[in-house]
């Protein structure tokens, strides 16, 4: 299932249900049928998600793979950590901090 976050100072931001799940949870929101991070919520949230970002980056910091490991195929990628994740709706939260409006979903 997709989720659309919406706001007048960004372009929508679709993401999968699980993802808007946790990062709703980050900021201690809850996915309900429709939602609301408001102007007066948005410094804290962005706190928040920074915070968890800068976490996971420390638990799994970029070019930790071992190299000359054999028997793994140069074409596979490694799965995308949370903060390769969570950026597009920083950068959302970021803007509408900027320009004043609130971020809604399930409108």
């Amino acid at each position: 299932m997709l989720i659309t976050f919406k706001s007048h100072a960004a372009q929508d931001l679709i993401m999968m249900k699980d993802l808007a799940i946790t990062l709703l949870g980050i900021i201690g929101k809850h996915l309900g049928e429709r939602g609301v991070i408001t102007v007066e919520e948005l410094p804290r949230a962005i706190q928040k998600l920074e915070a968890a970002v800068t976490d996971a980056r420390r638990d799994h910091p970029a070019g930790t793979a071992v190299e000359g490991k054999s028997g793994v195929d140069e074409d596979e990628e490694e799965p995308l950590h949370l903060g390769q994740r969570a950026y597009p709706f920083l950068d959302m939260l970021r803007a509408s901090q900027r320009e004043g409006t609130n971020v809604l979903w399930g409108v």
